[in-house]
């Protein structure tokens, strides 16, 4: 098994990459209406008086310590998201436990990637003949220092198994773990292109919106297609 030791150590380049979110989930106002964790704190006991449905807009606050919240920057709410919302079923470097925010060096990669994910998802609903989902496209603006460079490593290691995530779980584990921000590894659903895994959205500077994308489900993703700009 790859170790994070056999890792190299990325330099601390400012990029440029993409994501995508379903786009019935909207922002989450209350992280991008304050500056610092103290504002935050104050406003969150005041809408908590007159919101029930608060709670469950911002998600499972004690997943991330406030330290790293990065209060103030562009699309504060889309960085935070996917650390107080966690999938329990996992992903490719988090088995539940923890959240994982993940960028694509390309919007193509970034399509590629979530129509594989729907289709594995929606081909397990009895009874599906069409529907259609709409994205929301975001550019993120982040810098990778201190964390780790995975592309080395050959497709045909286990961590890059399409369908089993053991061997990725241990290694997103232990990059967890160590406290390191991030991994930069190859596409499995796009060859010949990277992706991150940010394990803490302090690296980030901004996420803003690009354009809106529909995937058209018919027994599979048979279209994807931009459908607005931003």
């Amino acid at each position: 098994m790859v170790t994070v030791s056999q890792l190299a150590v990325l330099a601390g380049e400012q990029l440029q990459a993409y994501r995508l979110i379903n786009s019935k989930f909207p922002p989450i106002a209350l992280f991008d209406d304050v500056a610092n964790a103290d504002e935050f704190d104050v406003l969150y006991q005041i809408q908590a008086l007159t919101n029930p449905r608060l709670q469950n807009e911002v998600g499972r606050l004690e997943l991330i310590p406030r330290a790293q919240i990065p209060f103030g920057i562009p699309g504060c709410s889309y960085a935070i998201a996917p650390f107080t919302h966690i999938n329990p079923a996992g992903s490719r470097f988090s088995d539940g436990s923890f959240g994982v925010l993940y960028l694509a060096a390309s919007m193509e990669t970034a399509l590629a990637e979530v129509q594989h994910h729907q289709n594995q998802y929606w081909s397990k609903v009895q009874g599906l003949n069409y529907e259609r989902f709409v994205f929301r496209g975001l550019s993120c603006t982040f810098i990778d220092e201190a964390m780790r460079d995975a592309v080395s490593i050959a497709m045909d290691d286990p961590v890059y198994d399409p369908v089993d995530y053991t061997h990725s779980h241990r290694l997103g584990k232990a990059i967890k773990d160590a406290g390191i921000p991030g991994l930069r590894y190859n596409s499995v659903r796009m060859q010949g292109s990277h992706c991150w895994a940010l394990m803490t959205p302090t690296p980030l500077s901004s996420i803003t919106q690009t354009a809106h994308y529909e995937m058209v489900w018919n027994g599979q993703i048979t279209s994807v297609s931009k459908i607005s700009i931003a």
